[in-house]
């Protein structure tokens, strides 16, 4: 085999209709995760969603009209200052669990306002 799989270029996550603005969608994966909102070619923004991105990480959510969050499906995402961003989490009123299942691996878990289940792993 003479290829290899290099990089992910972004995740997408469903969401349910009429929470991109400046709602829900917006509040956590940029006012609080800190990922810039991007904006969605005119053919896609057409579909509702809403995309975000830090230059190196993106994450897009997706319209389902017959949403159901993703419990077990989820992105890992490495956090610099792991620390910093569960206190920025509780504080906002976001339920986080730390997991020690895999001892050398700190890390922890959140959902996003629409039950989607997120990985932090301390970076």
């Amino acid at each position: 085999m003479g290829f290899r799989i290099a990089a992910i270029d972004h995740v997408q996550l469903a969401m349910p209709p009429g929470h991109e603005a400046e709602g829900d969608a917006v509040a956590f994966y940029q006012d609080l995760l800190g990922l810039d909102r991007m904006e969605k070619p005119a053919v896609l923004a057409a579909r509702g969603g809403v995309w975000f991105s830090n230059g190196s990480v993106q994450i897009h959510l997706g319209v389902d009209r017959e949403f159901r969050a993703a419990h077990r499906a989820h992105p890992a995402l490495v956090v610099e200052d792991l620390d910093d961003l569960h206190r920025t989490l509780v504080e906002a009123g976001h339920a986080v669990r730390w997991d020690e299942e895999l001892p050398a691996v700190r890390r922890c878990y959140a959902e996003d306002p629409f039950g989607n289940r997120i990985e932090l792993i301390a970076g």
